[in-house]
């Protein structure tokens, strides 16, 4: 059951690694040329006139964009956890349901196999390509660094592990979410739709400290990257929030699902 999960969502992980690959493959062959080029001038008077707050919700105010790693620490990890967690959620919200959509849960059911293995199997293979390519992702922008120029490598392998807090998070949130439908395209804009907004609340808690509230109710609150550019640690407290959240729902997806009626 493990390895047929592995071999069903194989397809969708290539095509999410290879266009993030490509996009990330593009800023490095390009982003060299703009800070050498006349338009470095343009860039940083334009970064002058971002009020504060903007700068530090993109942490511009602590990472200037003068270098491509100056990218990546600023806007750069900021859409790392944009994609990461649209792939977590995508992939969460279908791989359970699509047993019901392809109607393969009829096989499925005439095995010897019990719900809680087949979610088990499910969560196991989910979790291992979040991580792959949440993991893929960080070795090939290291790469890029490394052509690119000097960077500290402690911090960016920091960095690199910062998305998997938020993502296998996600994965979870939506894996609950999807017992409670049959219809996958239905899951699929609900999944999205809570990636984009829970990215929206983070980023808008980062604007002014009388809305900086909203960061609870925020997945990508525990991928806490400026606490990485600054102190060059994970917060131990995030990695603990991460998995109880988790682990909540994975039990409750367990529960649900028993009760679940299949079609």
């Amino acid at each position: 059951m493990f390895s047929r999960e592995l071999k069903i969502n194989f397809k969708n992980f290539l095509i999410w690694s290879i266009a993030t690959v490509v996009l990330f493959g593009v800023v490095f062959l390009v982003y060299p040329s703009i800070i050498n080029g006349p338009e470095v001038e343009s860039l940083n008077e334009m970064m002058k006139a971002f009020p504060e707050d903007i700068l530090k919700a993109f942490n511009m105010d602590i990472s200037s964009i003068d270098s491509v790693y100056g990218w990546l620490k600023s806007e750069g990890f900021v859409f790392i956890l944009l994609i990461c967690g649209c792939y977590a959620g995508l992939l969460g919200s279908n791989i359970l349901l699509k047993e019901e959509s392809d109607k393969t849960i009829e096989y499925l059911g005439t095995l010897p196999v019990k719900r809680t293995r087949i979610v088990i199997d499910k969560i196991s293979a989910g979790v291992i390509y979040i991580v792959c390519y949440t993991v893929l992702t960080g070795v090939f922008n290291y790469i890029g660094l490394a052509f690119s120029g000097d960077f500290d490598k402690r911090q960016y392998i920091l960095l690199s592990i910062t998305p998997i807090l938020s993502s296998v998070t996600i994965f979870f949130v939506c894996l609950f979410l999807s017992t409670f439908t049959n219809k996958t395209k239905k899951m699929l804009g609900i999944s999205l739709g809570f990636v984009l907004v829970s990215y929206v609340l983070n980023t808008l808690s980062s604007l002014s400290e009388n809305i900086k509230f909203l960061q609870y109710f925020s997945v990508f609150t525990l991928s806490d990257i400026r606490n990485v550019i600054i102190d060059k640690a994970i917060n131990v407290n995030m990695i603990v929030i991460s998995v109880l959240i988790s682990a909540v729902f994975i039990a409750l997806t367990l529960v649900r699902y028993r009760k679940k009626e299949l079609v």
